[in-house]
């Protein structure tokens, strides 16, 4: 097998594994979501004030974060940009 040079790795190539990054990031959020949703279920009830305003907040916080790492041009969400830290942009 032979050695890769500079210019065997093509820019489409890099944008190709940028793009499979963000879409692995953006699976593994909402499956954060989707499990601290399902632990969440039926703990409202018997939990502190503004416990349950403080988990959909950051469901929401993490859905607007998964959306943005396809919706953005590339690079944008893995450096900040774009991210006011409130779900309500």
């Amino acid at each position: 097998m032979s050695a890769l040079r500079p210019g065997d790795i093509t820019d489409d190539m890099i944008q190709a594994m940028h793009t499979a990054r963000r879409q692995g990031l953006q699976k593994d959020l909402r499956t954060l979501a989707a499990n601290i949703r399902a632990d969440a279920e039926g703990r409202y009830d018997s939990a502190d004030p503004g416990w349950q305003a403080g988990v959909e907040w950051v469901l929401l916080w993490i859905e607007n974060t998964a959306s943005q790492l396809t919706e953005s041009a590339p690079g944008a969400a893995a450096n900040g940009q774009g991210q006011s830290g409130s779900p309500e942009q």
